[in-house]
């Protein structure tokens, strides 16, 4: 291994992702004697208190300790962790906080987006093989299990979130985007039988599964309401009295909001709103927004679980419904 310094980080917490890397791939085994400050100093063409503040952080987490406050050697082996998600977004946050906090100090989280690139993806995927000890990943795609996954060995592979695929033996922890959807809307139906209209707004173009279309479709059928299916909301969108909107993008939930004040109408008093997955302003904007969504913090939960009981955990979350004042 080397140790190029970037602008990214300080030249302290590089060192110190350097020597946990080392321990991670047993360079440094558990007892063994770290090099002194001093080589370490000449070694990488830093100050001794560069040095003596990486090896101050490693022993806080508990990773080396010191004889007589001087000698450093392993006290553990440290553990790295793949968390690769698609998007950065408010539940996705809370999701990594709190792997962080259910996870020992001696293991460490590495964190990258996709951002539904599958290109980008397979590199980061191909690029992680054999560095890390658990993979924790979000597929770009909810239809098609992606073949680089197949490089890395199944018991160290927890797929999050997206899973309308053969999981052919793989840990998961799902959410279900069409029945899911279906079975919480019926949760609610005696508040949504008092709408004229359910409007979907999801944008076709939107990497939410397509497929939540149908399901909200044939809950419509099924229970005899009138719905439309909306692309998107516009400066020219009307927001209709005594309709009911379930909406995908936090943009659209607030053009729907600012829409509605215009002609004078309230969500909850004058119209229905439902947002797509939790996120903090929603309980500050009007009187409360309600969201429908899986419970991250329980993903968060049970992916730490995986990583440190290494368990096969094969999990579909609820679709569950956050109501506040918004219908």
């Amino acid at each position: 291994m080397s140790l190029i310094f970037d602008g990214k980080k300080t030249k302290v917490q590089q060192l110190a992702e350097y020597i946990q890397d080392a321990i991670a791939t047993n360079e440094l085994k558990v007892g063994e004697k770290l090099p002194s400050i001093n080589h370490l100093s000449r070694q990488f063409s830093v100050s001794r208190d560069t040095v003596f503040k990486s090896l101050s952080d490693l022993r806080a987490r508990g990773m080396i300790d010191a004889i007589h406050g001087k000698n450093y050697y392993v006290a553990s082996h440290t553990k790295n962790i793949l968390l690769l998600l698609d998007e950065y977004s408010p539940f996705k946050e809370a999701l990594h906080h709190l792997l962080v906090s259910r996870l020992p100090k001696s293991y460490k989280i590495d964190l990258w987006f996709h951002q539904y690139n599958e290109h980008l993806f397979n590199n980061i995927v191909h690029d992680s093989i054999g560095r890390y000890n658990k993979y924790l990943v979000m597929n770009y795609d909810n239809e098609k299990f992606a073949d680089v996954l197949m490089k890395i060995d199944k018991k160290k592979l927890l797929l999050l979130d997206f899973g309308k695929f053969d999981k052919n033996g793989y840990s998961y922890v799902c959410q279900d985007f069409d029945k899911g959807l279906y079975d919480a809307l019926l949760s609610i139906k005696k508040d949504l039988g008092k709408y004229k209209k359910l409007i979907f707004v999801h944008n076709k173009y939107h990497k939410h599964p397509q497929s939540s279309k149908t399901a909200f479709s044939d809950f419509c059928l099924d229970h005899k309401l009138e719905f439309g299916i909306l692309d998107e909301i516009s400066e020219r969108t009307v927001i209709q009295k005594d309709y009911f909107y379930l909406v995908i993008k936090q943009e659209d939930v607030v053009k729907i909001v600012k829409q509605g004040r215009k002609d004078r109408l309230k969500p909850g008093k004058n119209y229905g709103l439902l947002a797509y997955n939790e996120n903090p302003f929603y309980e500050v904007i009007e009187s409360g927004i309600s969201s429908i969504g899986i419970d991250w913090d329980e993903m968060g939960r049970i992916a730490a679980d995986f990583v440190l009981d290494e368990q096969v955990v094969q999990v579909y979350l609820p679709t569950v419904i956050k109501k506040r004042e918004s219908f």
